[in-house]
């Protein structure tokens, strides 16, 4: 996703800034929106219900935490910073379908991939896509 409005307004030391949990919420979005896409992508005739449903597989917070834990071998120490920072937010609430160790690694997650989109290091976001279609294919996740 390329928003020129945006181009260039986060750099890596205002992002360090950010709250985790904020980085978590743009994540999240971001990562929905590369899961949706994805799946339509791959099933141009799934009816809206089966795609929220395929969706869902890769979005909840056990899928996220599974992905990160086979990510990690992966990741620079500036991105085990972000997902760290992430994980260690006290969020307040957990939801009810998800165990707290999982919502947590699920929550770095999204904070790395906040963190990656916000800095506009885009390569790298999609080689950890990449990855992550590919885990999904071998039924890593």
């Amino acid at each position: 996703m390329d928003f020129n409005l945006l181009k260039g307004k986060f750099t890596k030391e205002g992002v360090r800034q950010i709250n985790p949990l904020v980085l978590a919420f743009v994540g999240d979005a971001v990562y929905e929106i590369f899961v949706r896409t994805y799946l339509v992508d791959k099933n141009k005739d799934m009816s809206v219900h089966k795609l929220h449903v395929e969706a869902i597989k890769f979005v909840k917070a056990h899928a996220q935490s599974q992905l990160i834990k086979k990510l990690e071998k992966e990741l620079s120490e500036e991105e085990m910073w972000f997902f760290k920072r992430g994980r260690n937010a006290k969020s307040g609430t957990v939801p009810k379908n998800a165990d707290v160790q999982e919502y947590r690694f699920a929550t770095g997650f999204e904070a790395l991939m906040g963190f990656l989109y916000l800095t506009e290091q885009d390569e790298r976001l999609n080689y950890l896509l990449n990855m992550i279609v590919d885990l999904q294919k071998d039924g890593g996740i």
